[in-house]
């Protein structure tokens, strides 16, 4: 698939620890491998762990970072709360890509907040994506090898039901040219679970 010409607002959501900025970059830097005109930055970055991470990359020659409200064509949510708390930059009848494996914030954790069921997640999302997908990334990341590469199936999901401008084959590239060698044979692995997962719905 041709990736040029082609104009995608991504907006990545999640939480320290997870590798959403690395999602990030290996997204952006697929991106430009393909010949596409891409810009990428932070939203809102708290990158120690457990704090909130959001970034965006904008495909196809927008001058600066910056999303608004409204705007993403593209939502993908490396925790299901986090997608939930991003949902307002969503255009409406956009793409919702998250992970369905809950990893309570702290405030959670210590019983001072509570933890919406996927299910309310669900229903929210619904109500402003035109297609929604939930994926147990962190489960299929374990299974891959290592859990941070969860956040490499979701972006194979991403790839499989062509919500991106390029191929798994243009993925596979980009992982064994940009990620350390060490981390291949996992995102490879990962790369394959996205797509059976997607085969299976």
């Amino acid at each position: 698939m041709s990736s040029q010409g082609q104009r995608l607002r991504i907006y990545f959501t999640g939480v320290g620890g997870q590798g959403t900025l690395t999602a990030t970059n290996l997204l952006a830097k697929t991106a430009l491998m393909c010949g596409c005109d891409v810009v990428a930055g932070e939203v809102h970055g708290m990158a120690q762990r457990g704090g909130v991470v959001e970034s965006v990359v904008l495909l196809g020659g927008w001058r600066s970072p910056k999303l608004d409200l409204g705007e993403a064509d593209l939502l993908l949510g490396f925790e299901p709360l986090e997608t939930l708390r991003g949902l307002p930059y969503l255009r409406q009848g956009g793409t919702v890509l998250s992970s369905s494996d809950c990893l309570p914030p702290l405030s959670v954790a210590l019983g001072t907040s509570a933890y919406p069921s996927l299910t309310t997640i669900q229903d929210d999302v619904q109500k402003v994506a035109g297609k929604s997908l939930f994926v147990p990334c962190r489960t299929l990341g374990r299974e891959a090898g290592s859990i941070q590469s969860g956040n490499t199936v979701l972006l194979a999901v991403a790839c499989t039901l062509q919500s991106l401008p390029f191929t798994l084959d243009d993925l596979r590239t980009a992982i064994k040219t940009f990620l350390p060698e060490k981390l291949h044979q996992s995102n490879l692995k990962a790369i394959e679970l996205g797509k059976a997962y997607v085969e299976q719905q």
